[in-house]
This record gives C-alpha cells, sequence and structure tokens, in this order.
C-alpha cells in the first residue's frame, strides 16, 4: 500500500462534504494536470490511503484520512460540455484525465501548512517543496507514521 496527499479547496468539496457523501465515497474528479493525472492513473491504487489536505483557504492542512474505494478510471467530467472541466481534445476512445474514488476514513484535527513546516521528519515531504502545487504527491511511510502521531 502506496501513501499519498490529496488536496481539496474546502469551498469547493471539503472533508465534511466527503463525510457527507453517500458511503462516505465520491470521485476525486478534475484533475487537470498531468504529472498529477499520471499519479493517478500509474501509481494510485485501490485501498491505498492519503491524508485529505485543505488548500487554498485561510489555514491550510490536513483535515482527514481517506483511502482510495476505486483505482484510477476516465474522468466522464472531461466529455460533458457543462463542466468545467471539458476537454474537447478527449475522446471516450483516448480519454485524457482520469480520477479515483475516495473514502472517508476520519476526520483529524487540523494539522496546519505552518505545523507541518516545523516538522525535521517532514523536511523532504514533496508537498512542502517550495512551487509544488500538485493536487497530489506521494507521502513516505516515515512521513506518514510521524503525521499520524501529530494527529
Amino acid at each position: 500500500m502506496r501513501h499519498w496527499l490529496i488536496k481539496s479547496e474546502p469551498d469547493v468539496f471539503g472533508v465534511d462534504d466527503l463525510a457527507r457523501a453517500p458511503k462516505r465515497t465520491t470521485a476525486w474528479e478534475g484533475v487537470r494536470n498531468y504529472q498529477a493525472r499520471n499519479m493517478l492513473r500509474d501509481d494510485v491504487r485501490k485501498d491505498d490511503q492519503a491524508f485529505f489536505y485543505h488548500s487554498s483557504c485561510e489555514v491550510p492542512g490536513i483535515a482527514g484520512i481517506i483511502e482510495v474505494a476505486r483505482a484510477a478510471y476516465p474522468d466522464e467530467t472531461q466529455f460533458d460540455r457543462k463542466t468545467k472541466y471539458y476537454d474537447a481534445a478527449a475522446t471516450k476512445d483516448a480519454p485524457r484525465w482520469f480520477n479515483v474514488d475516495v473514502r472517508a476514513l476520519k476526520k483529524t484535527r487540523l494539522v496546519s501548512l505552518e505545523e507541518m513546516r516545523r516538522q525535521k521528519p517532514l523536511a523532504k515531504m514533496v508537498t512542502l517543496r517550495p512551487g509544488n502545487r500538485l493536487s497530489i504527491t506521494p507521502v513516505t511511510e516515515a512521513e506518514w507514521q510521524h503525521i499520524l502521531k501529530l494527529l
């Protein structure tokens, strides 16, 4: 099993929204970055776990723990002209964008970005690197265990 950090803006879809979803599960859709898409499509597997991270908000940070309920499959929003995620170059035979289904496991106390940056064991964490804006990043086993202790 691998570990990840998955970001979402809480005013768009936060950890509480996921907890209220049917079966506490939803498609994590709308990823439109090729590097993030490749991780979703090629590396993320069913039963992997992730930290649910609130981004682009007053106090960004880890707000919960989730699991991958379904491995990558084509993101249907790329084919729907009515969504902001529509991609005219994508076809059903050659989809460009993928998503996974995620399930809420646990809402946690907020481990803020500031608090994460103060933790020496997290110094090399991908999410904390300058300029990193990816919506999904890998988390090492050591980083995962350290963050679990903070929760």
